[in-house]
């Protein structure tokens, strides 16, 4: 090759460049787009809505009467990845739950509970349990269970009443 060739090679891409370049300044001449005076698509301030902590406490009637124990069998397979709850049932990663409501804390025989858990020595009532339900590691300090929580109030109401029906002698409602 020699550099005549290579010079007509060097000018044809220069050239490519050159009316790539016109060609874009042309079109953005010819269709001329004008910026909008307001956004199409506003994002609003969203305001913080209360905590749970905040908020007035619902009353442990109130907020069983928003549960139902056929939706608390649906919301509980979240819990049954670690916890059983049948009788005579055994321990998974999580203790059995069957007659949990009403026994004293940390009392399944044969499972290793956190020391904190352990040392807890409360019993499982309706409010001891939907506070635990709300976030566990937040309701007893040192619990050794990441469970997130149950945020809606129906389903922790479910829950309970679901777990208090799988008992042998079920809790009466408050």
């Amino acid at each position: 090759m020699d550099r005549f060739e290579i010079n007509k090679i060097i000018a044809a891409v220069l050239a490519t460049v050159v009316i790539v370049f016109s060609i874009n300044k042309f079109a953005d001449i010819l269709f001329r787009v004008d910026k909008p005076q307001q956004s199409a698509y506003k994002v609003e301030k969203v305001e913080p809505t209360l905590t749970s902590s905040k908020e007035a406490p619902v009353g442990i009637k109130e907020l069983l009467a928003m549960g139902n124990i056929e939706h608390g069998e649906k919301v509980f397979k979240k819990c049954s990845a670690c916890h059983m709850i049948a009788a005579g049932g055994k321990n998974m990663i999580g203790p059995n739950l069957w007659s949990v409501l009403g026994r004293k804390t940390g009392a399944v025989s044969g499972y290793k509970y956190s020391k904190a858990l352990a040392a807890y020595g409360k019993d499982w009532s309706f409010s001891e349990m939907n506070g635990f339900l709300i976030k566990p590691s937040a309701h007893i300090k040192g619990t050794k269970m990441a469970f997130a929580g149950l945020k809606k109030e129906k389903d922790r109401a479910s829950v309970i009443l679901y777990m208090n029906s799988k008992s042998d002698s079920p809790l009466p409602k408050p």
